[in-house]
């Protein structure tokens, strides 16, 4: 049995608005267009199986995009289809994400076999979620994170902080108000302007002004210190769960250099190693149309080998983002490489990382720093 363990992520990408942050692969639907996409994607499914053979799925995700606007048979249909093809490991997690808008569609999901529902609440301001662009409001995503909870073994929110005219003593009320309510996990994002979004054009034109840096890592700070105080471990950067059982199992898989399969539009997956022969990147064309077209001609979303290299880089940017770190001699067994060692001794003596022979972990205070750590950290060409 290979060691590696195997999840699949399945991009539903159809939204009923598109959020001016977002930048994911999203459209609006039109009524004839689900039908077919769901058709194309257990296809693409029974393509992959094709090429890794029995290998039993340790999770299924799906993501977007607005998966809760998916029919309750087509997510039981991939869930049954995934299961039969793949198999699944024992306590396979199935996750789902999910709008507050959908919550009359939530308990069809969980009978449809799905186990961890994430709800993009975003905010608990109206005003807030209005100028985000989500149509809920707050009271509906807290009724939709309790029923939620009534529904699914395990629950997560997501709210989104650092936004326009948010101060640190704004966020910490909103938190703190969370809070109150015992969730077992939550995923915590700072508010990122992504290229060729509408907050970016809109940044340009100085109609968006979001805090500075200097009250966005104060907000850092506090959601690392409330989180923590309630009994929510910050086992990721941006994650936070009460205790092993509620961590995210599949996210473990991008973060860990884990393997997993990637169906629906704009999707991305990833498989093997350069050790085992080379990792090799998979990337489904963007445009639903044309992922359908690719699907029935039975083309699979191969993109470049990745090197070892660029694997290595890849493995340190996810690796050091949990609290355990980067497993140093998995890196080098997988990639043939390190990280730097002059870097690693540096932000080591600055107090931003612990470092032994077999594994480098960021400190409390360098998790703010973390992605240009990762960058320094990183083997270089020239290495």
């Amino acid at each position: 049995m290979n060691p590696v363990p195997l999840g699949l992520y399945i991009h539903w990408p159809y939204c009923a608005r598109i959020c001016p942050y977002c930048d994911f692969n999203v459209y609006k639907a039109g009524r004839n267009e689900t039908g077919p996409l769901y058709e194309a994607l257990l296809a693409d499914l029974a393509l992959w199986r094709d090429l890794t053979g029995p290998r039993p799925l340790a999770s299924i995700h799906f993501g977007g995009g607005t998966p809760s606007l998916m029919a309750p048979q087509h997510i039981e249909g991939l869930i049954g289809a995934a299961e039969q093809l793949f198999g699944l490991e024992e306590g396979a997690e199935i996750g789902l994400e999910a709008n507050p808008a959908e919550l009359a569609r939530f308990g069809d999901i969980a009978r449809a076999g799905v186990g961890r529902l994430s709800i993009g609440m975003q905010a608990l301001d109206d005003g807030a979620l209005k100028r985000l662009g989500r149509d809920h409001d707050a009271a509906l995503a807290l009724n939709a994170f309790d029923t939620a909870r009534d529904l699914f073994a395990r629950v997560s929110a997501d709210l989104i902080y650092a936004r326009e005219g948010q101060g640190p003593s704004d966020w910490k009320a909103e938190l703190s108000a969370m809070l109150a309510r015992a969730p077992d996990h939550l995923s915590l994002y700072q508010l990122t302007i992504e290229p060729g979004t509408a907050f970016d054009r809109q940044l340009a034109r100085g109609t968006l002004r979001p805090p500075g840096e200097e009250d966005a890592a104060e907000m850092f700070e506090i959601t690392q210190g409330l989180t923590q105080a309630a009994g929510l471990e910050a086992y990721e950067i941006s994650n936070h769960a009460r205790g092993d059982t509620h961590r995210s199992r599949h996210n473990r898989l991008y973060w860990t250099g884990g393997d997993w399969i990637g169906i629906g539009p704009g999707a991305h997956g990833r498989l093997g190693s350069h050790a085992a022969g080379g990792r090799r990147a998979s990337a489904a064309p963007l445009r639903p149309a044309d992922y359908g077209e690719a699907v029935k001609a039975g083309r699979l979303a191969w993109a470049e080998p990745l090197g070892a290299l660029e694997e290595a880089q890849e493995r340190i940017l996810m690796g050091l983002r949990i609290i355990e770190g980067l497993d140093r001699t998995a890196l080098k067994a997988a990639t043939g490489h390190d990280i730097d060692e002059d870097a690693a001794r540096q932000h080591a003596g600055a107090g931003f990382i612990t470092l032994d022979e077999t594994r480098v972990a960021l400190t409390a205070s360098g998790r703010i720093y973390a992605d240009r750590i990762a960058m320094e950290l990183a083997p270089s060409a020239d290495a």
